[in-house]
């Protein structure tokens, strides 16, 4: 089938569980699929070849595929204006359950489509409103796309800014594997690893990404329980920040330390006063093995009707290790060392806290004024990764020094 029909195929559409509406909408496109004219293989001095004889076709004549003027060899499909199929793409690329399915993103905006081509991410269809996006992207790597041009008042309907660029693309999941990842990143690169644990808000997990990106991180680490990094407001609030450094989602906290480097500290960020007693606070169930949000006595309780608050809160109290506290300008950066932000609503699970004693980590503090509650996750983790990243290069600045020879 010609480029769309591959692009509208059921594998794309109509993820495992969709309902009714889904499989509808399936068999509309297939029994009107957009047509795309190959291009014409025409050898020198021939002659125009005649059309083969039979039925003529109603209705009317297909759309024309057009040659860009940036790119001789590039072609695309030209769309009918509102044509509605091609919303039901886009509206089905954003739901979590395609991402899962069908292991594909959607990706809106020519900076962060441009990163995503540069890295090594995989386009498989790019909508566009004008040729002179595609002229400002890598031709090499849109040409194993299938490129529809639509009209601009269609995508202003299916996109999800408030002034659209006139360009999205769904692309194949990235595998931070086989990603090639900026050679200012790699060179600026820090033994400092980002461990994100119930970072349920999108904008804060974005926000966060670009910190952990802009500070030099080694890695992301993302665990059960975060929202998906590929979430559109979370690559919009991350400027790129998804092709920039490794990031691996979803992980079972017993898998984070096979993920770490040997040898790596695992500190922990909080708002306690270093001077207060400990303090634990039950979170939901299912936010953690028996998880707390230490030193903050705001945090939301809730209680199951099985326990007892109070026996409860004894067990949780009783599962959560000491560790040494200091504030976060105080020297802790250890290499390797990976530092966990917790959400704000359920904080640090107990699962952090026994990595983080098990490691020998600490209880980074970051003090504010009294009366004040607890900082955005997204300040708190540019805070401590860039006083992280100050410590580090210090460090290996004094070391620098000291394998200097001493001049006789």
């Amino acid at each position: 089938m010609a480029a769309l029909g591959r692009v509208w195929g059921p594998a794309l559409l109509w993820p495992r569980g969709a309902g009714a509406a889904g499989r509808r909408g399936v068999r509309a496109l297939r029994r009107s699929p957009v047509r795309v004219l190959p291009p014409a293989k025409k050898k020198a001095g021939a002659a125009p070849a005649e059309a083969a004889p039979g039925p003529r076709r109603e209705g009317p004549p297909p759309p024309a595929v057009e040659r860009s003027a940036a790119a001789p060899g590039l072609w695309y499909e030209k769309a009918a204006p509102g044509d509605r199929r091609l919303g039901k793409v886009v509206t089905i690329a954003k739901s979590k359950k395609f991402r899962d399915n069908n292991g594909k993103v959607l990706l809106e905006g020519h900076r962060l489509i441009k990163d995503a081509l540069e890295a090594g991410a995989v386009p498989q269809t790019l909508f566009f409103s004008t040729v002179g996006h595609l002229k400002e992207l890598p031709e090499a790597e849109i040409k194993r796309a299938s490129l529809i041009k639509v009209k601009f008042e269609d995508i202003k309907i299916w996109s999800d800014l408030v002034t659209p660029q006139g360009l999205l693309g769904i692309f194949s999941k990235p595998d931070h594997a086989k990603m090639s990842y900026p050679a200012a990143q790699l060179t600026n690169s820090l033994p400092l690893l980002l461990i994100c644990d119930n970072i349920r808000d999108p904008g804060n997990l974005g926000t966060i990404l670009r910190s952990a990106a802009g500070a030099g991180c080694e890695k992301v680490l993302i665990t059960k329980g975060c929202v998906d990094p590929w979430e559109p407001k979370v690559l919009r609030a991350g400027m790129g920040a998804h092709f920039r450094l490794p990031i691996i989602a979803n992980l079972e906290w017993e898998s984070v330390p096979s993920n770490l480097p040997a040898g790596t500290q695992v500190c922990v960020a909080d708002n306690k006063d270093p001077g207060a007693p400990a303090k634990t606070t039950s979170v939901p169930g299912g936010a953690g093995r028996a998880g707390s949000a230490p030193g903050n006595t705001k945090a939301p309780v809730k209680s199951r009707p099985e326990v007892a608050p109070d026996h409860e809160d004894e067990a949780a109290a009783a599962d959560i290790p000491e560790l040494a506290t200091q504030c976060y300008y105080e020297d802790w950066a250890r290499t390797p060392v990976a530092v966990v932000i917790g959400g704000e609503t359920h904080g640090l699970s107990a699962d952090a806290l026994h990595l983080a004693a098990s490691t020998g980590g600490k209880r980074l503090v970051i003090p504010v004024v009294p009366g004040v509650d607890s900082l955005n996750a997204a300040i708190a983790a540019a805070i401590v990764l860039f006083e992280g990243k100050r410590q580090l290069l210090r460090r290996h600045k004094e070391d620098d020094r000291q394998k200097v020879p001493v001049a006789g």
